[in-house]
């Protein structure tokens, strides 16, 4: 097979897995590859198969590994088992022929009845390819298992859009696009001239879930440019396109790092996001022993909570003062990340939300350029 370069996405895998198990149930045999045609885009690729076994008479296991291609995801080399039952259809109704379940790993939509976090392209995915090798009156039960979903989520801000307890089977298409490629930052700084010729002020927003929040504000949709994490670039593209006034718009767990001074965002780049929400608590004074518990906490977003949680039992406003805090920092050094590279000023404002989808603090700019945007 050739060397994938561009990689495929989770859902791909999952399929290939199903596919493979039913394959093993029905005729006994074992595959080393199974080939699928993606759908979006129209194409048959061939996925290799790691293992397969059956479980017992009418159930099969089969596991393949992600290969996201070039993109730097942290899914790379993940496990994906997909459990297949088969079972007798009295009804013989074609419409009741594929059951999908998500397992172990796959993540819970708290917004939607905590259904399984399969999206739509999955859907299609799995029941377009394997409703091929179903007779009439033959029914499955396909069961997707992330073993390592849940410790992989904890990395992502997945909790921040509604999905706990794992990852999700996401996306449009069957090919990965890789969020650090250069391709991809020469379409965004595109859309970003594009929409220089028509605007004095953008709004950057790291990803979809950022975008979507973005609309329900009112913000108009002409004046968003999706950065991915190649927020340094673009802040220095807009300069050179003489844009005005930037609003940056995102999860603090994202946000959070340009105070760092991290201006490619990618958790395989840098990280650093607990360290710099203890040094700004410990700039608005918050006592030493709150700190140490801070550091203790897995995630940004376990940070938040906690001192939340301060804040309640010790009636005090410590979120208040540290994101206050974090959102000038961010406002400002973003300011002199762009005159590091081109000599013109632009007005800078943040707005950071939190897992909920509220927002947790607006810088004064943030505050005034979210007033004129929504005007």
């Amino acid at each position: 097979m050739t060397k994938n370069i561009s990689g495929y996405t989770l859902p791909v895998f999952a399929c290939a897995s199903a596919i493979a198990a039913l394959w093993h149930l029905q005729n006994k045999e074992d595959v080393d590859t199974v080939s699928l045609d993606l759908i979006e885009p129209v194409q048959t690729v061939t996925i290799p198969i790691q293992q397969v076994a059956k479980i017992n008479r009418n159930i099969a296991l089969a596991i393949t590994l992600s290969d996201p291609g070039a993109n730097l995801d942290l899914t790379r080399n993940t496990p994906i088992w997909a459990i297949v039952e088969l079972k007798e259809n009295s009804e013989k109704n074609e419409n009741k022929q594929i059951i999908i379940k998500g397992g172990e790993g796959i993540g819970k939509q708290i917004n939607n009845n905590n259904k399984s976090a399969i999206y739509s392209y999955a859907n299609r995915l799995l029941i377009s390819n394997l409703k091929q090798y179903l007779k009439p009156g033959e029914v499955i039960i396909v069961t997707i298992i992330l073993p390592e979903g849940k410790k992989l989520a904890k990395r992502t801000s997945n909790e921040a859009f509604g999905v706990i307890e794992g990852l999700s089977l996401l996306g449009t298409s069957g090919i990965s696009q890789p969020l650090s490629s250069p391709e991809q930052l020469e379409s965004y700084q595109q859309e970003l001239r594009e929409k220089a010729k028509k605007f004095d002020t953008l709004v950057f927003c790291i990803g979809e879930n950022g975008l979507n929040l973005a609309k329900k504000m009112g913000i108009n949709d002409q004046q968003l440019i999706k950065t991915a994490n190649w927020l340094g670039a673009l802040l220095v593209t807009a300069a050179m396109e003489k844009i005005e006034s930037i609003l940056l718009f995102g999860y603090h767990g994202k946000l959070i790092k340009l105070a760092g001074g991290i201006f490619h965002t990618h958790h395989h780049l840098a990280d650093g996001r607990l360290e710099i929400l203890i040094t700004h608590g410990v700039k608005v004074g918050l006592e030493n022993e709150i700190l140490q518990q801070i550091l203790d906490c897995e995630t940004t977003e376990d940070g938040l909570q906690f001192l939340r949680k301060v804040d309640t039992e010790t009636n005090n406003n410590w979120t208040e003062k540290i994101y206050k805090s974090l959102a000038q920092t961010i406002d400002k050094r973003s300011k002199i990340y762009i005159q590091k590279y081109v000599d013109f000023d632009v007005n800078i404002g943040s707005i950071l939300f939190g897992r909920d989808r509220r927002i947790i603090m607006a810088s004064e700019t943030g505050k005034l350029l979210q007033n004129k945007l929504t005007f």
